[in-house]
Order: structure tokens, then C-alpha cells, then sequence
């Protein structure tokens, strides 16, 4: 059989999610850069880990908890109002930062604009929005490939920014310290400059009409709609407890444990970005012919042994050669993942099922930054692995449990260009 790739061709999809996707490549830059740069500037200023770990916690709880109350409300009231808000909160939230590193305003940073979680390019708590307004331009059997499609260049910038996070040390001679890292804010600021030049011409189109009062068939589809949204949050707590026990530390990780150099980790963090943007597109391919939730089951099923794994390894290479396999496995399926949370229910609850989504994962991956901050402080450098990989463990098989029935939905059709 031919291999099908016309799902990559940009000129199929509607003019709203191309400027959607080149917002979030745009907006991807910008996180690159921070989830290397930040905590480390953070750390440069004289942060304890613990501290920088609460700091996270609490920009992952107070995102998690906007997040639910966006896509709800963009469900009713429209999806642009809130990424152009989050664009201008980043502009204002890089202005501050470059200006002062005053223990208030980094925090209000961090907490506002999400600097240093990784959000993959996602528009932090506004991010539900954004993900329903994407997936509302193509039949819901044409949801893989483009979310795929914008997962790879959502991985594309963030393999950009990490690479233009190792300019530090090269403006050191000019700007001593912890001063040297802030020229990288205002990249950030003229990327959601940029990307509100973007947004602000859009027009969404009209939304379905929520069900009020449902009744017979329409109450039990309802009813099934949360009975699946209940099972994607479970499981998406363990995931998302995974993730935040070890990504938000990463860089931090290398530099501690091995003495990697600024230059050597943003180095690795572009290269794992740039190869899980073609990874993506891959796994998009293969999810058309092995199914999605499979797919994602046994990506996830390989990060888990990664995980077990990258603690063992002796220095920074082989350290290094095991993050990247797993950086592909692990976030390599975040397409896929998009596409079964936002296909589990009809389209007036879209921006519901989206909000759910973010927020389940952020509430518990925000707990993992404030013990991996104390174990690391301890110098129990290895512990935050080994928890994270048994919640991946538990994650895949409650996974493959709650969603193998769900495969046969996700075959795909092109999207149609009109619009």
C-alpha cells in the first residue's frame, strides 16, 4: 500500500489554522529559550532549587486553574479574545523581566507568562482556547494529521530557541552575571509582538450552540462524553506527575549532575527539538496505520524504560544520547495526544475537553518541581527519576485500558482548504 503523506501539504488547511501554527512556531521560540535559560537565570541570581521548584508549583497551579475557566468560557464567548490577552501578558511579562530582577516581578513572570514550564509551544492556561480554535478548521478525522503537523513545528521553534539560548555566554563579556541572560527577553517580547500582528486579523467562525437540558439519545452521548473525560484526566494526573518530577529541572539536572555547560545543554535541547519535529511528523504516519492510541501507548511504554535508564548513565554523552530517544518517544506523541482528548467529545464542548486536557496534566506535573527542587537540594539527584518513571509505568497501561477501543475513529480525511 502507498504510503498517504498529503496530510503535510500546507496549502490544504484553512487560512485560520495556518496563521494558528505560524503563531505557535513563533511563540515556540520564545520557550526554548526559557526552558533553558530560565531556572538557570534563576539560579544565577542566587535562587535555591527548592525555591525555583515552589516558584514553578505555583505557575503550574495557578495556569491549571485559569486554564479550566478559559475553555469554558471560549466555548461560549469565542476563542481569539483569549490569545491575544496571552500575547500581551508575555510582552508585558518580558518588558518587566529585562528591566528587574526584583523577587516579585520574576514571579509574576513566571506565573503569568509560564517562563520555564515548557508548554510546548502552547499558549499557557489560554492554551485550551487556541487547541479548540485549531481543531475546529478540520472534520475530526483530519484532526491527527494537523495536529501532528503543528506539534512538529511546534518542536521546530523550541529547537530554535534552545539553540538561541547558548548566546549567554556569549554576551558574559559585555554583560556580567546573571545580566547576561536578559537580552533573551526581548526576543520573547518582539516573538508575541509578532504574533499578535498574526492573530489580530482573524475572524473565528460561528461555533455549534451548547446542548441545554438534553434528553434521551443526546443525554447518553452526554453521559459517555464525561465517563471519557473523567478516564482522560485520570490519566493524564499520572502522566503529567511524570513529566513535572524531571522536565522543568532537566537543564538544571545536567548542569549539577554532570557539568554540562550552558552551551552543551542548550545544544542537546536544540537538537532533541529539531529531530522531534520530524519525529512527529513520522509518528503522524505511523498513527494512520498502527492507530493512535497505540501509538501513544507504546511511545509511552519506551519513555518509561528512558526514564529508569538516564540516572544510570555515566557522563554527559551517554546522559545526553539517552534524554534525546526519549524526548523523541515521549513528546513525539503530543499530536496524538491532542487528537484522542479533543475527539472525545462533540464540537460545542471542544474548548471543555481542551481545558480539561492542559489542566489535569499541569496540576500534577505542578507538584513535581517542588519535591524534585527539595530532592535536589538533598542531593538526591537520582531519586526524581525513578518516581517519575513508575507514574509512566501506570500512565500507559491506564492508557491502553481507557482508550484501545477508540483507535477506528482516528482514520484520516483530508482537510477541506475552504474558509
Amino acid at each position: 500500500m502507498a504510503v498517504d503523506w498529503s496530510w503535510l501539504r500546507w496549502s490544504q488547511y484553512q487560512p485560520a489554522a495556518r496563521r494558528l501554527m505560524w503563531v505557535r512556531f513563533s511563540r515556540s521560540v520564545g520557550q526554548g529559550m526559557m526552558t533553558v535559560n530560565f531556572a538557570l537565570y534563576l539560579k544565577a541570581l542566587g535562587w535555591p532549587a527548592a525555591h525555583i521548584g515552589v516558584l514553578l508549583t505555583a505557575s503550574g497551579f495557578s495556569g491549571a486553574g485559569l486554564a479550566l475557566v478559559v475553555g469554558h468560557l471560549s466555548d461560549r464567548y469565542g476563542r481569539k479574545p483569549f490569545l491575544l490577552l496571552y500575547e500581551a501578558i508575555t510582552v508585558a511579562a518580558g518588558l518587566a523581566v529585562m528591566a528587574t530582577a526584583l523577587g516579585w516581578v520574576l514571579t509574576a513572570a513566571a506565573v503569568g507568562a509560564s517562563f520555564g514550564r515548557g508548554q510546548n509551544g502552547g499558549a499557557g492556561p489560554f492554551g485550551p482556547a487556541e487547541q479548540a480554535w485549531l481543531a475546529g478548521t478540520v472534520p475530526s478525522q483530519a484532526r491527527a494529521g494537523l495536529l501532528s503537523l503543528n506539534a512538529a513545528l511546534s518542536f521546530l521553534g523550541l529547537g530554535l530557541g534552545s539553540l538561541a539560548a547558548g548566546a549567554v555566554p556569549w554576551l558574559s563579556p559585555w554583560l556580567p552575571g546573571a545580566l547576561a541572560f536578559r537580552p533573551l527577553f526581548g526576543l520573547v517580547v518582539l516573538g508575541s509582538l509578532f504574533n499578535l500582528a498574526l492573530l489580530v486579523p482573524l475572524r473565528e467562525p460561528p461555533r455549534p450552540a451548547p446542548h441545554r437540558n438534553a434528553q434521551g439519545p443526546a443525554q447518553r452521548v452526554h453521559r459517555e462524553e464525561n465517563r471519557n473525560l473523567m478516564a482522560m484526566t485520570l490519566a493524564n494526573a499520572i502522566n503529567g506527575l511524570s513529566f513535572g518530577l524531571t522536565g522543568p529541572f532537566m537543564a538544571y539536572w545536567f548542569s549539577v549532575r554532570f557539568g554540562a555547560s550552558l552551551g552543551a545543554i542548550g545544544s542537546l535541547m536544540a537538537l532533541s527539538n529539531f529531530a522531534m519535529a520530524g519525529f512527529n511528523v513520522v509518528l503522524g504516519q505511523v498513527s494512520r496505520a498502527v492507530g493512535v492510541v497505540r501509538t501513544v501507548v507504546w511511545s509511552s511504554a519506551a519513555n518509561a524504560a528512558l526514564i529508569f535508564l538516564l540516572p544510570l548513565m555515566p557522563n554527559f554523552f551517554w546522559g545526553a544520547a539517552v534524554y534525546f530517544l526519549r524526548s523523541l518517544v515521549s513528546r513525539g506523541i503530543m499530536g496524538a495526544r491532542q487528537t484522542v482528548s479533543l475527539s472525545l467529545v462533540r464540537d460545542q464542548r471542544r474548548g471543555w475537553a481542551a481545558s480539561l486536557n492542559t489542566a489535569s496534566v499541569q496540576v500534577f506535573s505542578s507538584v513535581g518541581p517542588t519535591v524534585t527542587g527539595y530532592l535536589l537540594d538533598l542531593g538526591a539527584l537520582d531519586a526524581p527519576f525513578w518516581f517519575s518513571g513508575l507514574c509512566q509505568v501506570v500512565y500507559f497501561g491506564l492508557y491502553r485500558a481507557f482508550f484501545a477501543h477508540l483507535d477506528q475513529r482516528f482514520r484520516l480525511t483530508p482537510p477541506s482548504a475552504s474558509g
